[in-house]
This record gives structure tokens, sequence and C-alpha cells, in this order.
């Protein structure tokens, strides 16, 4: 209460210790709507809270044995993750309950369910709930998981699904595809709350950024001498390759090769891997930029070096739940061996790779993945910059590393195996290991680990702590600068 300060507590089952509420916003009717995940976040369950009486109680749940994710947090941008439709008689939710990323509208008691988007493929963002026109915008690719547009699904349609599961009416209506589909390419919406207009922005990895307004739901640019269709232009001098590689497991993985100025299939390069590997983000998307170095100074093309970014199991891109959740209690391993096999079948496949010139690098869970490659793939990796690196699971902070690897009491081990200062000793190649001491993310602490760790098993390599910086390592005059020379000369010379 604002008027004397008094402090309704909501009476909500379960340790506060061992759950999280991670969701909450007002649903009318005197009542609070709540999201509360157990500790390893594999139980969802939405409640309702009683703000007179500080009574809950639980009407929608799902479960899953590796994590449920909070998909909710991804609909128009913002927390709370609640719109409400049908005159608050129902929600839109979005859940990978039956295996892939979909759009849910759920009755206000949680027993009825319609499955808005039907099919073997995963919704992305939702970009706007227009009820007045009786749409549902989101982000999708069925086709090719590197790109995305925006589709839109009736409201009303789909199939009703009832606690039982059964399937009481079939599919009246498949979503739409709103964008151009011969603009290929990753396309961004921002549409007004009431769908009326939109910024659409473009491109791909040989056409530069473009954009446009639109109105809805006619999808009509506002501006035709200033729409993407009339301004976008393929940039010739882009050499950048899109391709699939199935490894030795006979995984499937996206990837892209950049190929020097001049190139000469005849000629061997050397090669350099930019890795993420981790649930939080992709290196492998088909827009403009992503597949230039930004921390090299000068230019790698002209100085005559292969670029390359393999996409491995576990990261975040819409190929369904397996895909995502096979990294599960394997952070580490899965990730690591995707990308190692990919990058081994890419060597055999192109003749042009110099395997004695082969780089890897990357920043966070790219700092740990290139530790990863380079202390168990020596063969493969004569080279590794690691910066913000996880040197230890153990030391990473609970909400992301219990949801992707369980809890440590009980698979202890696990962490242990996917940490890079487990496999330290093994180091042969060279290694330039860079952090900031006043990281607050990936805490400091983790460098000393491994730096101890190198020291003991007797490995040379090269340090860079640059003081107080945090995990971007941007603060303080001069400071980018030293960095980007820093990683470019370390590069040049081995």
């Amino acid at each position: 209460s604002i008027d004397n300060g008094y402090i309704r507590w909501m009476d909500i089952e379960g340790d506060p210790a061992q759950n999280y509420l991670p969701r909450m916003a007002w649903a009318g009717l005197n009542e609070l709507i709540i999201q509360q995940l157990d500790r390893k976040q594999q139980e969802s369950k939405l409640k309702y809270c009683n703000v007179t009486d500080g009574s809950s109680r639980t009407f929608w749940a799902e479960n899953n044995e590796a994590w449920v994710d909070l998909n909710s947090a991804d609909i128009f941008g913002e927390p709370g993750g609640w719109q409400w439709v049908n005159k608050g008689l129902d929600f839109i939710w979005v859940s990978e309950k039956d295996g892939w990323r979909h759009i849910y509208k759920i009755s206000r008691d949680g027993k009825t369910e319609t499955l808005l988007t039907k099919g073997n493929y995963d919704i992305g963002e939702i970009k706007c709930v227009d009820e007045a026109n009786n749409y549902i915008y989101f982000t999708a690719s069925p086709k090719n998981a590197t790109q995305s547009y925006l589709y839109r699904v009736n409201i009303e349609k789909g199939n009703i699904l009832q606690k039982v599961k059964k399937i009481v009416s079939k599919p009246k209506a498949d979503p739409e595809m709103v964008s151009d589909s011969t603009q290929k390419g990753v396309h961004d919406y921002s549409i007004s709350p009431n769908g009326k207009y939109a910024t659409h922005a473009f491109s791909s990895h040989n056409i530069p950024r473009v954009s446009e307004w639109l109105t809805l739901p006619d999808n009509k640019p506002i501006n035709p001498a200033k729409s993407i269709a009339a301004t976008m232009k393929v940039d010739d001098k882009v050499d950048i390759e899109y391709l699939q590689v199935t490894t030795e497991d006979n995984i499937t993985l996206d990837a892209w090769i950049n190929k020097p100025k001049n190139f000469d299939p005849s000629k061997k390069y050397p090669v350099v891997l930019y890795v993420y590997g981790e649930p939080a983000s992709s290196t492998v998307m088909d827009r403009w930029g992503g597949q230039n170095n930004f921390l090299y100074k000068g230019d790698m093309r002209g100085d005559g070096y292969i670029q390359v970014a393999i996409d491995n199991r576990g990261t975040p891109m819409l190929k369904g739940a397996a895909w995502r959740k096979a990294i599960y209690r394997k952070v580490g391993n899965v990730n690591i061996r995707d990308m190692a096999l990919g990058f081994k079948k890419l060597q055999e496949q192109f003749s042009y790779f110099d395997k004695d010139r082969v780089a890897v690098w990357g920043w966070s869970g790219g700092g740990s993945s290139t530790l990863h490659l380079l202390f168990r793939y020596p063969e493969i990796f004569q080279t590794g910059i690691s910066i913000a690196a996880v040197a230890n699971q153990l030391f990473y902070d609970n909400i992301y590393q219990e949801r992707y690897m369980g809890l440590p009491q009980e698979n202890l081990e696990d962490f242990v195996n996917g940490s890079p200062v487990t496999y330290a000793k093994n180091l042969k190649g060279n290694l330039l290991y860079i952090h900031g001491t006043g990281d607050d993310n990936v805490h400091f602490s983790n460098a000393e680990l491994l730096v101890n760790e190198l020291i003991k098993q007797g490995k040379q390599f090269q340090y860079m702590p640059y003081p107080n910086r945090s995990h971007g390592i941007s603060e303080g005059a001069g400071t980018f600068e030293h960095l980007s020379t820093l990683y470019t000369n370390y590069l040049k010379a081995h």
C-alpha cells in the first residue's frame, strides 16, 4: 500500500532458496500471475496469487528432462511474458513441450490450450499481438535456421488441446509468411502495439543492412522509393560461402567460410576459426558483418586469412528442442566435439586450408571453447586466443550453469569434465590468454585458477590481465586499441 507502506507477502509453495520467480504480472480480478521454476529449471508452474489474502494456486505446469526454456522472455522484448486476449479469458504463451518452440493460446483456468503454430519448426520471437486484426506476428525460418523471416498466424485458429492432450479439432490455418521470400537473409521488425506500422530491417552476408517503414497488415512500404526492394544492393566484393558439413558422428552443422581477397583455390591459406559454442548465442547467421573479425587491426581478407565459423549443437538456433538440449550436462563436451569434428571435415574437404596454420579464438563462452579446442585437439589447432573465459564451470553463476549442467551436488563430474582447466596439462600450441581483473560476469578468479594450473604444468603462454576492466574490456583510455593490437600481433606472429 502506498498509503501506509503495508506489504502483503504472497504465500507461494516451495523453499525460496530452491525456486525462482522469473516472471510476474497483474492478471486482473485482484490477482497476480507468476511463473515459478524449481532450482534445476526443469519444472515450470504458472500460479495465481490473490493480492487480498496472499493465497496462491497452480493452474498450469510443464516439465522437461533438461530444462524449461523461458521463452516467455522473448515476447514483446520485455519481462512479464503475458499478453491477454479475448477480454482476458486467454493469454499467449510460448512452449517447447512438443519438441518445437511454439505459440499457444491458454485459457485463463489453464484447462484449454490452443496450438497456434503447428509443425516441425520453431518460432523465434513474438513481435506483436494484433487482436483487432486477429494476428500474432512472429519470426521463424522453417527451411534455413541461419535466416529469419516474419510470419503471422490467426489467433482464433489452431489445434485445441485439452489437458489429456487429445486433439479435438483439426488445424484451420497455417502460418503465413509476411516477409518477401526472395529477400534471403535475416529480417528484423519492430511493430507498433496496434499492429498498424512496422520498421523493417534486412541484411544478408552480401547485402548491407537496409530498412524501411511498412504498414500492416497489408505489408506495404510507406515510401516505395525508399523501400528495401528499391535500395538494397549486393556487395560483389564479398566472397563468403554458407554450407553444411556432416561430421563423423553424423551430425550436420551450419558453417560459413570467408575467403581472402584475390582467392586462389590452388594455394594454401592460414585459417582462423571464430567460436562461441554455448546456449546463449550462435556465430552462424546469414546477416551482414558477422563474418568479419572486429578485433583484427587491419584487413584480414587483404592479409590473406580464411575466416570460419561453425554452429554446434546446443546453440539457440531454430532447429528444434532436441538440437538445443543435446548439450544438457555436456557443456564443454558435445559442443567442443561438434566444432572440432566439423572443422576437421572442412580441412578434409578444402585443400586450400593450411593444416599447419590454424588458430581459434573466442570471447566469454567462446573463450572457454577456445581453451577446450586448443587443449584437447592440438592436432588440429596450433594457436588460440582466449578472452574472458570460464575456466571452471563451478565458478560461474548458478542460474546459467545449473540450467544447462544440473546441480554440482548431484553430478559434479559433468562440471569437472566440461571445464577447460581440467585439460590445461595438454597445452602444446600457442596460447594468448586475456581477462579483465574487474570482470563481474566471468570473475577474474577463473583466470587466476587457469594461470596457476598452467604454471603448475610447466606450460608457457602469453597472458594479459587488463586492470579493473569488466567483461567487455572496454573501460579506460586506449584499451580497445591496445587489445586489438595485442590480438593482431599475436595472430600474425603465430
